[in-house]
């Protein structure tokens, strides 16, 4: 709209009319250019795959295995021992996709939460207990509510104060 406006009175005048920024209009004109990204030569100091080959090993041992990689840098330096720096040694476990516990140590498997599906009414029940505002100061008043989650019907409910015994519930 604004190029069609700017074509009869001009483009400062349009964008001040239609409280656009100049600049805005311009950069619309301009066509994009994508411009492929270019592959980054490797450094001149980066190390080599053997260099990264033993400082995997290193870290993997079973001397180092229970260790973080500044605790293995440091060690290594005490023994007047350089490998790496130890954001070359993050980098390298994180390529190997090895930043993690390196120990060999048991597993627990992910196990799937349960699903509850009724197919019909009173197959499944919930419940739910609501802590009331009573009418002193201090007071409170519990709600507990049964519900059919087929029909989503309240089943049974109970309202009492902390000092009254558990509810019973309805048998159906």
């Amino acid at each position: 709209m604004t190029e069609t406006l700017a074509n009869t009175v001009g483009v400062t005048r349009a964008c001040e009319t239609l409280a656009v920024p100049r600049c805005q209009v311009y950069r619309a004109r301009q066509p994009r250019v994508d411009k492929p990204a270019a592959a980054r030569p490797p450094a001149a100091r980066a190390l080599s795959v053997a260099e990264k080959t033993v400082a995997r090993d290193t870290l993997n041992s079973d001397r180092f295995a229970n260790q973080a990689p500044r605790e293995v840098y440091a060690t290594l330096l005490d023994e007047q021992r350089y490998l790496c720096s130890v954001a070359s040694m993050y980098r390298i476990l994180r390529e190997n996709q090895e930043i993690r516990e390196r120990r060999n140590q048991l597993r627990h498997p992910a196990y799937a939460t349960p699903e509850l599906l009724a197919t019909g009414p009173k197959q499944v029940w919930s419940w739910d207990i609501t802590k009331l505002l009573g009418p002193l100061k201090w007071t409170y008043f519990f709600l507990y509510v049964l519900l059919d989650i087929f029909s989503r019907y309240i089943v049974g409910s109970r309202s009492g104060s902390p000092s009254a015994s558990r509810p019973t519930w309805p048998r159906f």
